[in-house]
């Protein structure tokens, strides 16, 4: 390991001490870690960064094929470090491509009979858990770390209601979510399976609490990720005539122009307007 790991590690615990979520602080690691190995070939070291490095750095992460949201991503990262290394100098006028905003655009959502098949393949898997899994990502539109952090008492469920109470939303921001009719069934039947004491709401086969990659390795078998679920439970409630601040509300948004991607109609519906209009 390189001889910028203090540096790093250092700078993670700070994080951590401010609050950051844990995926955020997975992510710094990630980033941090790539950057010092960087360096490292590159004659320089993080407990001496330049803005020239940084410069560089986003080059040849351009030069590699980098996404502009993923560059956009890392140079937040090194915003961040600079800030506690006491040298935000280094990541000034630092010249980028820019990623498209996401605020003018609207997700990837799922089509229906996309959801009508993923529904039907969870559910003859046979897994009462992965089914439960699903319906609740799409049905309550958590976050898969959300999903992840869940704790049995954090689903309230009784005959005619329920709501899921989300304790560790971004931001450290708890809010409660209603539970549909069917969230509601395919939870109590997988309840119904356990006689363990793990307080996790969802566990692995060896009792412990879920993780994220297992839940994304769940879904990619079914041909779909979480976000597409967390997209298209937003989306649903958009097209249902629901407030745009409700929708906030339910997905957690600190910023309700990130809900309003929603209400922007998609290539598809663009299409389809057209063809209605002009026969």
């Amino acid at each position: 390991m390189g001889k910028f790991v203090v540096e790093v590690q250092e700078f993670l615990a700070a994080q951590e001490g401010l609050g950051k979520a844990e995926n955020t602080v997975k992510t710094y690691r990630h980033i941090m870690y790539a950057f010092g190995r960087w360096l490292d070939r590159n004659g320089s070291e993080l407990s001496e960064p330049t803005r020239y490095d940084v410069q560089a750095y986003i080059k040849a992460l351009e030069k590699e094929g980098k996404s502009a949201a993923t560059i956009d991503k890392i140079y937040a990262c090194l915003s961040v470090y600079a800030r506690f290394a006491q040298r935000p100098d280094i990541v000034e006028n630092i010249k980028r491509t820019k990623p498209q905003n996401r605020r003018q655009t609207a997700p990837k959502s799922l089509e229906e009979l996309e959801i009508k098949r993923l529904k039907r393949e969870v559910e003859k898997s046979g897994s009462k858990r992965d089914t439960a899994i699903v319906y609740t990502l799409f049905e309550s539109g958590v976050r898969v770390s959300e999903l992840c952090a869940l704790n049995r008492q954090d689903a309230v469920i009784n005959e005619r209601s329920g709501e899921l109470i989300v304790r560790c939303g971004k931001g450290n921001k708890s809010r409660t979510i209603p539970l549909s009719r069917e969230v509601r069934y395919h939870l109590t039947q997988y309840l119904a399976t356990r006689d363990d004491a793990e307080p996790s709401l969802f566990t692995s086969i060896r009792m412990q609490r879920l993780s994220s990659r297992a839940v994304q390795h769940l879904l990619s078998k079914l041909g779909t990720h979480p976000q597409a679920l967390r997209h298209s439970f937003a989306r649903r409630l958009v097209a249902a005539g629901t407030d745009i601040s409700a929708v906030a509300a339910l997905c957690g948004h600190s910023d309700i122009s990130m809900t309003m991607r929603y209400s922007k109609a998609s290539q598809k519906e663009l299409a389809e307007a057209i063809d209605k209009a002009f026969i």
